[in-house]
């Protein structure tokens, strides 16, 4: 059934693969983002994958006058709220604005959900949720808590959703703890763009195979894990993305909250990434062991169970299709946008 979702953050890695799939699928797409993190450009190109354009405007969700304007204006059928700030170091540098961004853009979102009669949502978290987990593979009963401002921002929109389903038995809400997105759409035409040096670990090495950075940075290697770097669970982007479209079709039939994990249910080190990467690139990732970064933790990785219970989804995507994708991407990149 053709629906109208609306996706905050959506001109960002995760919003634009997702925007891809929803209108692959027939859906109409409306996109915001305040662009702080990402290009309006991109709305081309998902336009030449999809064969359709989703509609866009340019509005932060804080501003409370624009979100109203936008819900008055539009009849969406649901939300997918991807707009926030995502870096782990910089909101241990920058706790405030994390807050105000993540934590008081939501509150303004949802209040403006409420006031349109929209109380579908399928809300973008993360397995920071989970904070130093005891054990790994992670379900979601683990217990809860946050080791940066990053994770307790989730945790606390999260915190703040289970609250306003309770009061009204009408909102469908799916929390989605995402582990770690990578790769890039086969196309090579979208993926991770991040402004600045990346954030995250597999566009920086796709940038220092690429030559345009000099080596990696690897963030302790005295860690509990196999070879002492820290251990994480890596889900292709489309295949989270298609997790989105999942979770919109399982509220369908369901009221209340769905939480699921979104990840594959195996870890990989952060020297068994470059050794794939340098593998799908045919270059060779220079590195540099540096001290622990705050906030970090050993491992991570998903048990994918309920997501596949649930939601009837799976990541099909493995380690080659992450670097090989993602290289097809830096090189498109490096043509068209560097």
């Amino acid at each position: 059934m053709k629906k109208s979702i609306l996706i905050t953050g959506g001109t960002g890695y995760i919003g634009s693969h997702t925007a891809v799939e929803l209108l692959v699928a027939g859906h109409d797409v409306f996109i915001i983002d305040n662009l702080c993190n990402s290009k309006a450009s991109v709305l081309d190109r998902v336009e030449r994958i999809a064969g359709k354009r989703p509609e866009f405007a340019q509005v932060d969700i804080r501003d409370r006058t624009a979100l109203r304007a936008l819900f008055s204006g539009h009849q969406f059928d649901a939300v997918i709220h991807f707009a926030g700030l995502k870096s782990v170091g910089e909101s241990v540098a920058k706790p405030l604005e994390y807050f105000d961004n993540n934590v008081s853009g939501s509150v303004v979102l949802f209040e403006c959900m409420t006031e349109a009669n929209v109380k579908t949502i399928v809300f973008s978290s993360s397995a920071t949720v989970y904070g130093d987990p005891a054990s790994v593979p992670i379900r979601e009963n683990f217990p809860l808590s946050a080791t940066n401002p990053y994770g307790r921002s989730k945790l606390m929109i999260e915190d703040i959703l289970r609250d306003v389903a309770k009061t009204d038995a009408d909102w469908r809400i799916g929390l989605l703890r995402y582990f770690n997105p990578v790769g890039a759409h086969i196309s090579g035409l979208i993926g991770e763009d991040p402004n600045g040096i990346p954030n995250n670990l597999i566009p920086y090495v796709a940038q220092v195979a690429a030559g345009k950075l000099k080596e990696l940075s690897v963030y302790g290697n005295d860690y509990p894990t196999p070879d002492g770097t820290g251990v994480r669970d890596y889900i292709h982007v489309v295949d989270l993305a298609r997790g989105h479209l999942a979770a919109l079709n399982a509220l369908r039939q369901r009221t209340g909250v769905l939480t699921t994990n979104l990840g594959t249910g195996r870890g990989y080190s952060v020297l068994e990434m470059v050794k794939a990467f340098s593998a799908a690139s045919g270059k060779t990732v220079p590195y540099r062991i540096v001290a622990r970064r705050p906030g970090d933790i050993a491992q991570c990785y998903a048990d994918p169970a309920l997501a596949r219970e649930m939601l009837g989804w799976q990541a099909q995507l493995g380690i080659d299709a992450m670097c090989t994708d993602t290289w097809r991407w830096q090189l498109w990149a490096a043509k068209n946008m560097f």
